[in-house]
């Protein structure tokens, strides 16, 4: 039995064109944007949004404002499974890609923006909601997140990642709505200023199994902190630029799915606590299901569990126990 897997990368782009594949998770942020009546609008507005408040960031020798453009580059991975000769849909991400009208250059972004995965669904859909089911109080499976980890770390350390992305993927989240964030006097130029957790949570444990670290920053009129998880060192091993196309294009992403908390009217103060009920927020002009987001979410949670869980659990079981992460 082999220790690793193989891994397929397929890549599309995401512009006001864009359709969803019939292999694309459909709970995925751009493509929940890219279905229905306003399909064209939504992603014609949402990169307009990208694109400004990327210029708004990158305000230097930028005196109008316009001297960038981001192109997004929607990233599907295959596993490939007993020796290739089986596939299964792994992760889903998108890589950006930054244009400079005034040097006519294309700079490679970050790759990791809006990461989803099916066998996250399962472990938060289906195999945390099994584990509680029943029980008076919450807890958490000794193996949670393991196998996820380790499948993570596998493709990030492969050749096919290394061959295709010359940087570590940095993955942008939101905030918790259960945890309290304090300021600190620490700031970056890009990022903005920094934020700290009153404790840990399970998406961060979660992350931590992926081999990830966590830092909160809040960028210059932002609403709320962004949650940066990344390897190595997020304040120097990334340009500016590179940090800019990740924070313009999660902040907008949030805006849209979470007006809550990062299209509020009022920005987050020296202690903060997110609100997904506060009612002091403006709306995108962009459509988004965000009831259907849920229960899609379930759906390809049991889709990972009937197709890769339980038909390769012995593959799976016995990688989980050889891999080092």
């Amino acid at each position: 039995m082999k220790k690793d897997f193989t891994f397929n990368i397929k890549s599309v782009s995401l512009d006001e064109n864009y359709h969803p594949s019939t292999n694309t998770r459909i709970t995925t942020n751009f493509a929940n944007l890219a279905r229905g009546e306003y399909r064209k609008a939504n992603l014609r507005n949402a990169l307009n949004m990208i694109n400004n408040r990327f210029n708004a960031l990158a305000h230097w020798d930028n005196t109008k404002g316009e001297r960038y453009a981001v192109e997004l580059e929607i990233v599907s991975v295959e596993i490939g499974i007993e020796d290739g000769c089986e596939s299964f849909p792994s992760i889903e991400i998108l890589k950006t890609n930054i244009v400079d009208h005034k040097t006519n250059k294309r700079i490679e972004g970050i790759v990791g923006n809006n990461f989803s995965s099916y066998v996250r669904d399962y472990d938060f859909s289906v195999l945390l909601q099994e584990h509680n089911k029943g029980k008076p109080q919450f807890s958490i499976p000794d193996d949670f997140g393991v196998l996820h980890g380790k499948l993570f770390q596998s493709f990030v350390n492969s050749d096919t990642y290394k061959q295709n992305f010359k940087k570590p993927p940095v993955i942008c989240l939101s905030v918790s709505d259960n945890k309290t964030y304090n300021r600190t006097e620490n700031q970056h130029p890009v990022l903005g200023v920094e934020y700290e957790p009153n404790e840990s949570s399970l998406t961060e444990q979660y992350f931590k199994k992926m081999g990830l670290q966590v830092r909160y920053f809040m960028p210059l009129n932002s609403a709320a902190p962004l949650a940066l998880f990344f390897f190595g060192d997020l304040l120097n091993d990334y340009s500016n630029l590179e940090l800019i196309s990740t924070i313009s294009t999660m902040e907008t992403f949030q805006k849209i799915y979470r007006p809550e908390i990062y299209n509020a009217n009022a920005t987050a103060g020296k202690s903060y606590k997110p609100n997904l009920k506060n009612l002091d927020h403006s709306l995108t002009q962009i459509v988004y299901d965000r009831e259907e987001r849920g229960k899609l979410a379930n759906e390809q949670g049991k889709f990972a569990q009937e197709h890769f869980i339980k038909p390769y659990q012995t593959v799976l079981e016995q990688f989980s126990s050889s891999y080092l992460s």
